[in-house]
Order: C-alpha cells, then structure tokens, then sequence
C-alpha cells in the first residue's frame, strides 16, 4: 500500500479555491454538517464506480492480515441486500489513491480545526433499487457512539456518493444541530453498532433527547451533486431512507480522525470490554494498546507540518 509522504499535501491554487471558507466553518460548527465544493473530477468518481464492481467481483489488491469479530463485509452469498465493505482503502488501490486525495484531507482539517487529519474507517457502500429492502433503511444514529474507544470528539465522516446522489436513492439525511445536543443519559449500549439494536429504539433514543434538549428533530435530506461531499461531525445524527429510484445507490462512508485522536479503555457499566475492529488489526503501541496511528491501515491525508 503506498501512503503519502509529507511532501504530497500541498493544493494547487485551484483546489485552494474549493475549501469551505470561514462562514462554511462556522456553519459545520452550529449545524454539524456541510455540503463541500466539487471535490472528486467525473474521472475519479467514474473510476470509484469501476473499481468497486471489480471488487464486488472479487478482485482484491490485498485483504486485511486478521478478519475482526464486527467487520461489515458483504459476499455474494448475502444477495440482493444493502452492502457494506470496511477497509476497502485497503483492500483495493485504486479506491484507496483516490481518497488519500490531499483535497479532501484539507477539506475535512478546516471543518475539524486541526492540523492532522487520517483515515479511521471506510466502508463500501450499494444501496441496491429495492423500493422494499429491509437493510436499505439505515436508523438514526451518530458515529461517536461507536468510537468508545478513541479519545477524540472532533472525528467526521465524508460521505462520498460515486454519482448525484438525492432524496429518491436514499440519501443520508442530517439531524440538524444535533451535534449539539446533550445526551439524557450515560447509556453505554450506545457502544453497540446500529446493526445490533432495534430501530425502534434507536428512534426513541433520538425523540427523548431533542425532548430533552428542548429541540424540535429538525432532518435535512442532503442533495450531493456528483463529486461534491457531505461531511458530518461525529455526533450528529443522521440516517437514510429507501432507494426508491431505479439505479442502485454506490458511495463510501470515509471515517476521518484527527491527528491527536489516540487509543482509550473504554468499559460498559457490566465490566464488558468495548472493541473496535482496529484493536486486532493495527500495530501495538509499546504499552500494548492499539495504534490509532499506524500509517498502514490509518494513512495520514492531510497535514499541515
């Protein structure tokens, strides 16, 4: 795998044209998400759309070392359903060039305010044009809750759609402001992925805590022009709804940390130990604890040093 030297991340006058400004800054920080500029040209986002069929199709450049306990990772055998494929940055090089783009990396360093921005997680994403499909139907949910483990509150997602991408194909969609929110309480199921929990729950969850903060759910589908990218901080709930329209829904979920992000023990009230999928696949620190920053699987995409 071929990861950037320092040397890699400058921007050319014209990609300095396309990062969010000071009031774009400001908009992250009281909204919790925002709407990038054309990032990715129609060659990149046509050649995401290429490469992932190569994958779909069973072409990989590597796999992971070790297969972690909770990795998402569909196979043909689960059929027609919504499918998630973690690592895919790693697994195929093409698709992991073309979002080590420093562009992005700068993008999401300005939203976040920090000088370091490296990957965390990427997961493959199609949603397939089944009006009816159960797993199409992602619940209300924010990302933090399943980072336990890291020590960081300024993670963001990019979510990275290879085509226009509207309310009709089950776009995310952005609880606005919720970022903001207070939580009613130190629930730490929480820590269990969406996957694992009942969607009920999971929107009552969402009711008591505007209640809670006094807060109307304000939800915001986002229309994302082909080769533009939505970005929402780590604990802003979001969502998605069916794929209504004809064509299946391909993007990627681009997790993103900040360069001081770093390991923590992280335990529920009945003595569980919480995990994330990184602990039995990066490198150990000299203590034994999990490299949130090994370069491997954690590239660094934008720095300012």
């Amino acid at each position: 795998m071929t990861v950037q030297d320092s040397a890699a991340f400058t921007l050319t006058d014209a990609e300095r044209e396309l990062l969010p400004s000071d009031e774009d800054v400001a908009f992250y920080a009281e909204h919790g998400w925002y709407l990038s500029k054309k990032i990715f040209t129609d060659e990149e986002t046509e050649l995401l759309e290429k490469s992932s069929e190569r994958f779909y199709g069973g072409q990989r450049d590597r796999t992971l070392p070790v297969r972690p306990p909770k990795l998402a990772y569909w196979e043909p055998a689960k059929g027609d359903v919504q499918r998630h494929n973690d690592y895919i940055h790693y697994e195929d090089d093409t698709i992991g060039r073309i979002l080590r783009k420093p562009l992005l990396g700068a993008v999401a360093a300005r939203l976040a305010e920090a000088d370091v921005i490296r990957v965390f997680q990427s997961t493959l994403i199609y949603k397939p044009p089944v009006a009816g499909e159960p797993s199409n139907l992602v619940p209300w949910h924010f990302d933090r809750h399943y980072w336990a483990t890291s020590t960081s509150e300024r993670m963001l997602t990019a979510f990275i759609p290879f085509h226009d991408c509207g309310e009709e194909m089950g776009t995310i969609t952005m609880v606005d402001g919720s970022h903001r929110w207070k939580e009613t309480a130190a629930n730490d199921a929480t820590s269990l992925h969406f996957a694992e929990r009942d969607r009920s729950e999971l929107d009552e969850m969402l009711e008591q805590n505007a209640r809670y903060n006094g807060v109307e759910v304000r939800k915001i589908p986002i229309h994302i022009p082909r080769g533009h990218v939505n970005f929402h901080h780590c604990r802003t709930y979001h969502g998605s709804g069916a794929n209504v329209s004809d064509r299946p829904r391909r993007a990627i979920s681009l997790h993103l940390q900040d360069g001081g992000n770093r390991y923590r023990e992280f335990f529920r009230t009945d003595g569980t130990k919480v995990s994330y999928n990184h602990d039995v696949v990066v490198r150990k620190n000299a203590d034994g604890t999990p490299d949130y920053t090994d370069p491997e699987f954690l590239p660094v995409l934008w720095s300012t040093s």
